[in-house]
């Protein structure tokens, strides 16, 4: 894999993990969700409204958009389990931003999922 293909493929596992935190800080500020058949509009507007959840959707879309053209330039074989690396953002950018705990039995099994993705882009 070259490095303009590894790049496409970090930006788009990156644009994904930052659509989960946004999604997460937004449904921060909503609280748990229950959902049923006389609210389902009103907590769609509720959510929808939401300017974190409205840009982690907005990061979405152009993730699926450059993980399209990462797919057009290497094996899905390669490619997807990539995606991994995404855990390992999301877990440090929820340690950051949104206050989580990272154990170190998280902390190891990241470093596992680093190692595999290092020895994967090897081949």
């Amino acid at each position: 894999m070259n490095l303009v293909t590894f790049a496409l493929i970090l930006t788009g596992v990156i644009l994904n993990a930052c659509a989960q935190l946004l999604l997460k800080a937004g449904t921060n500020g909503l609280g748990t969700i229950t959902l049923n058949w006389q609210n389902w509009f009103a907590v769609f507007i509720k959510v929808f409204s939401q300017p974190p959840i409205i840009a982690g959707l907005g990061c979405y879309g152009v993730s699926v958009i450059v993980w399209i053209i990462s797919l057009s330039r290497t094996d899905v074989t390669i490619a997807y389990p990539m995606l991994s690396i995404g855990y390992v953002i999301s877990a440090i950018g929820a340690w950051m931003f949104l206050g989580e705990i990272v154990s170190p039995q998280r902390m190891l099994a990241l470093a596992v999922i680093i190692v595999g993705v290092i020895l994967l882009a090897r081949t």
